[in-house]
């Protein structure tokens, strides 16, 4: 039952992926955090960290992860397989019109009128996470990760002022937060 379960969520979440990556965000967060309970939202949020770090769309390595988490193997390919269901349908169907030198206008003007709503899904899901990554439970003072604003600070600036790469940010973050903990538990 759990396999179904499975599939039905990540169709979902596949159908309404308009806008890539971030945009599904939201989507996972409703279906897998909110209403299943399969994790939560401080998982999510290294849900997306190992989604970014792993070859792949982002939809797809979460419906794998969290198949994975769910169900194991069979769970994985279930989700996925669910994730990218309707893509395939869609883009057989394009191809249809596509290939036969078809116009698509309503498409153009559909995919126009999206883009403002997915960037606000984008920016919902960005706050959210940043809140997750930020504050050890609830979003209040007390409950601040110092550790966390500090890395976050940092990876902001050094990207602002020196343009310095992605993958070099990630690789400091990592650090400051290994080396972070390590301090916290040595101390504690």
């Amino acid at each position: 039952m759990v396999l179904l379960e499975l599939y039905w969520v990540f169709l979902q979440i596949g159908a309404f992926a308009f806008g890539g990556g971030y945009a599904v965000l939201p989507l996972i967060q409703k279906f897998v955090v909110e209403d299943r309970g399969w994790m939560n939202l401080k998982e999510m949020t290294d849900l997306v960290s190992i989604s970014q770090m792993t070859p792949g769309p982002i939809a797809i390595n979460s419906a794998t992860f969290v198949g994975t988490k769910v169900a194991g193997l069979p769970g994985a390919v279930v989700a996925t397989l669910g994730n990218v269901t309707p893509q395939f349908i869609l883009m057989t169907i394009l191809a249809y019109f596509i290939f036969r030198d078809k116009k698509i206008g309503f498409l153009d003007k559909m995919l126009k009128g999206l883009k403002p709503g997915i960037v606000g899904l984008i920016a919902i899901a960005a706050l959210s996470m940043m809140s997750s990554a930020l504050f050890d439970g609830d979003v209040a003072l007390a409950n601040i990760s110092v550790l966390a604003v500090l890395t976050f600070i940092l990876g902001f600036a050094l990207k602002l002022t020196r343009r310095f790469d992605l993958i070099v940010i990630i690789i400091i973050g990592a650090v400051a937060g290994i080396l972070g903990n390590l301090m916290i538990t040595g101390l504690g």
